[in-house]
């Protein structure tokens, strides 16, 4: 067996009309994320770190977006879809480690429940999962409330 790191990063934009979605949770919001999927930043930039550990391409590659059938999909099916083809090639998760970049809103009361949510998706233990957030003290686009970011690594054996 060998051990590899992935590493994963996303980001979209925030527009009026849409849900915010992160971890697979509902954030009450004036805004949501734009994209072709319920753009869930944060299991996104999940499942290129796993995806790029396994050496099984990213998410552009195996959920298009312009493919119609991804059109408002939940991330969190996608992930469930990302650790049916790791179970394939017989790869296992250790851990995985992310970071939510966004000035607003708040999301230490969500950040339990988001664990939960990717944990029950990779059928892993939740204390194998961490979620932090942090702001960019009002500098870049998260700063300014253009838009979210989500970075996140994962250690996979294999």
């Amino acid at each position: 067996m060998k051990m590899r790191v992935g590493l994963g990063y996303d980001v979209h934009k925030l527009t009026e009309n849409r849900k915010l979605i992160l971890g697979g949770v509902e954030i009450p919001y004036e805004k949501g994320l734009l994209g072709h999927s319920d753009a869930d930043v944060l299991i996104h930039a999940i499942m290129d770190a796993l995806l790029g550990a396994s050496k099984l391409g990213d998410i552009g590659v195996l959920f298009p977006d312009t493919d119609p059938k991804y059109k408002d999909i939940s991330s969190i099916t996608l992930l469930k879809y990302v650790k049916e083809e790791m179970d394939k090639k017989n790869i296992n998760i250790i851990n995985i480690d992310s970071i939510i970049v966004a000035q607003k809103p708040k999301m230490r009361p969500y950040i339990a429940d988001m664990e939960k949510n990717i944990a029950k998706a990779l059928n892993m233990n939740a204390d194998d999962i961490n979620v932090k957030a942090t702001t960019e003290e009002e500098l870049g686009f998260t700063g300014s409330g253009e838009g979210i970011s989500s970075k996140a690594v994962c250690l996979i054996e294999m």
